[in-house]
């Protein structure tokens, strides 16, 4: 692979991790480049942040009417003329299915914010300090992992980090401890891949 490798980064939300990622780059801290985000919201915080850094921000909302397969197979079309080496998940809210992931075998990956094996899915945050407050757990973690098949946050793993629940924690402050975690792991891992 040459460097800087391509990237292609897929979002949801706010784009944090995408902040991060463009960040790392941005200060060759991350041989790479994010050559596109995708969003399926229109509204996501995160294509300003794209723009912001110089790079195409694409709005790819599904259509009602587009069945599930159809779109996976239209957005991975969109996302090839960007050339990627890898497509990072960073809050892509959206379970990608085959016809998606098969144009990029092994090269899908994701970040989420607990340990193998636990909370998968969405809220896993809010899941795991509900579970810490009924004394079930003393700490979670955020893991990367590639996304080889339908499997909810459970492929392959990459890297994982525990995070430690704290006395009198809110959800807020642990969730903040989780986002730190995260966007320093997700680009440390992605160096590790891509070097």
């Amino acid at each position: 692979m040459t460097l800087p490798a391509r990237l292609v980064v897929l979002i949801s939300g706010e784009g944090t991790n995408l902040q991060a990622i463009l960040d790392a780059c941005r200060d060759a801290v991350l041989p790479a480049r994010v050559t596109a985000v995708f969003s399926n919201r229109g509204s996501a915080p995160g294509l300003e942040r794209a723009r912001q850094a110089g790079v195409p921000a694409i709005a790819f909302p599904k259509p009602r009417e587009m069945d599930r397969l159809a779109y996976d197979r239209s957005l991975a079309e969109a996302v090839l003329e960007y050339a990627p080496d890898w497509v990072v998940l960073a809050g892509w809210m959206r379970l990608l299915s085959m016809s998606f992931l098969s144009q990029f075998p092994g090269r899908v990956v994701n970040i989420h914010p607990a340990l193998p094996g636990t909370f998968p899915g969405v809220e896993a945050i809010e899941r795991a300090y509900q579970a810490w407050q009924a004394g079930k757990i003393d700490h979670s973690g955020v893991m990367v992992h590639l996304v080889p098949d339908e499997g909810i946050d459970s492929g392959p793993v990459l890297a994982q980090e525990t995070v430690a629940f704290q006395p009198g924690d809110t959800l807020d402050h642990f969730a903040s401890r989780i986002h730190a975690v995260e966007h320093r792991l997700y680009v440390e891992t992605l160096y590790r891949l891509i070097t």
